[in-house]
C-alpha cells in the first residue's frame, strides 16, 4: 500500500532550535535503540516509523549497534526509507553513530579515524542514502587522541557524508574539548546526546546543561523515562510479562525496590493531579530545560507513541510541582543494588 504522509504533520509538535545552529528539531525524536531489530515484526516497526513521521517527528536516531543483530536498525530504516519515505528525504533528519564495539576486530570499535569513517560508509550503504544529517561519536575513546576522533567527524562533513556532527555519552570536559576542536575546524558541535531523566540528574549536577548554553550546542536526551521506570507499569508490585525489567539487558527486577515504588507512586500521584500520565510528566520535565532541544522516545505501538507525544500539550510545570518532583525524583532511584 502506497504511503502518503499526513498533510497536517507540521502542526502536531513544537520544534526547537539546536543550540546556536540554524537547525530545528522536533520536541520528540524517535529512537531505534530497542525493538527495531530482527526479533520484532517488520510490519509493526514500519507502522510505528510512518506514524511517527505523521505526528511531525522528523528526526530518527539510529546507531551501528542498534539491533539485534548489530546494524539491523539501520537496515530496517533503510528498507522503510526506500519503500515509503524516499519522497520525503529532504524533510527527514537521519542520525547515526559509531564508536561502541560491534565486533571483535579492533577496527569495529573506538574513536579512530579508521573505525568511524569505515562505519559511516557501511551505515550509508545500509540506510540507502548518500548522507546522514547527524553523525555522532557514540562514546569518548580514551585510547584515541580526541583530535583524531574530531578530525574524522570533520572529514565526514567535508566529504558530504554528514551535514552535522554530534557526540554522545561524553563528560562535560570531553564535550567542551570536542566543541572547541570542532569550532576551530569550522564544523561546530550541533548536539550532545546524554542520558537524562528525573532519576538521572547528571546533566544538571555535572555541569552539562550549563556547558551546552555556553558552548552553543543542543542536547538530545535519551532514556527520559529511565527505561520504563518513570511509567506506572511497576507500581503494583508485579513485573508485567514482556516488560523491560523482565527481559532487558538494561533493567532487571533488582531495580524495582520498595524505595523506587514509594518515590514513583508520589510522582504518579502528581501526574494524576495534573491530568496526565507519569510518562507524560517525565517527558515534560526534561523538555522544561531550554538547553534540551529534543527528547528521544521509542515505542512498541502507534498508540504508545500517540500517548507520549501528548506530553507537549500540557501546561508548564509550576515551581511548586518542580519542588515536589525534586523531593521524590532522586538521582539514582531505580539503580540496581550492588
Amino acid at each position: 500500500m502506497t504511503y502518503s504522509a499526513a498533510p497536517d504533520r507540521y502542526r502536531q509538535l513544537p520544534y526547537r532550535r539546536a543550540g546556536h545552529s540554524g537547525l530545528d528539531l522536533p520536541a520528540f525524536s524517535f529512537g531505534l535503540w530497542q525493538k527495531f531489530g530482527t526479533d520484532y515484526p517488520f510490519a509493526t516497526q514500519r507502522e510505528i516509523l510512518l506514524h511517527a513521521f505523521d505526528l511531525g517527528i522528523t528526526h530518527f536516531d539510529i546507531a551501528n549497534r542498534y539491533g539485534p543483530p548489530f546494524r539491523a536498525a539501520e537496515k530496517l530504516f533503510g528498507r522503510v526509507l526506500a519503500a515509503d519515505l524516499a519522497p520525503y528525504r529532504d524533510e527527514i533528519l537521519i542520525a547515526t553513530k559509531a564508536g561502541n564495539p560491534i565486533g571483535p576486530s579492533p577496527y569495529l570499535t573506538g574513536g579512530s579515524r579508521k573505525s568511524l569513517l569505515a562505519s559511516l560508509d557501511h551505515s550509508l550503504r545500509d540506510l540507502g542514502t548518500d548522507y546522514v544529517d547527524i553523525f555522532y561519536s557514540h562514546r569518548a575513546d580514551p585510547s584515541t587522541p580526541l583530535d583524531e576522533t574530531v578530525g574524522a567527524l570533520v572529514s565526514a562533513v567535508e566529504q558530504g557524508k554528514a551535514l552535522y556532527v554530534g557526540v554522545s555519552n561524553y563528560s562535560r570536559d570531553q564535550a567542551h574539548d570536542a566543541a572547541e576542536l570542532l569550532r576551530r575546524a569550522g564544523v561546530p558541535l550541533l548536539v550532545h546526546q546524554p542520558r537524562y531523566s528525573i532519576f538521572d540528574r547528571r546533566p544538571e549536577t555535572g555541569g552539562l546543561l550549563k556547558l551546552a548554553a555556553e558552548d552553543g550546542f543542543g542536547l538530545v536526551v535519551y532514556s527520559p523515562l529511565a527505561q520504563g521506570l518513570l511509567t506506572d507499569k511497576y507500581l503494583d508490585g508485579e513485573i508485567p510479562p514482556g516488560a523491560r525489567a523482565a527481559a532487558s539487558d538494561f533493567l532487571s527486577e533488582q531495580n524495582i525496590t520498595d524505595v523506587y515504588r514509594e518515590r514513583t507512586r508520589a510522582l504518579n500521584e502528581l501526574a494524576r493531579q495534573r491530568g496526565q500520565s507519569l510518562a507524560q510528566l517525565a517527558l515534560q520535565w526534561v523538555l522544561r530545560q531550554p538547553q534540551v532541544t529534543s527528547a528521544l522516545i521509542g515505542a512498541s505501538s502507534a498508540g504508545q507513541l500517540d500517548h507520549n507525544v501528548k506530553a507537549a500539550e500540557f501546561p508548564p510545570l509550576t515551581d511548586e510541582e518542580l519542588s515536589l518532583i525534586d523531593q521524590y525524583g532522586i538521582h539514582g532511584t531505580g539503580t540496581a543494588p550492588a
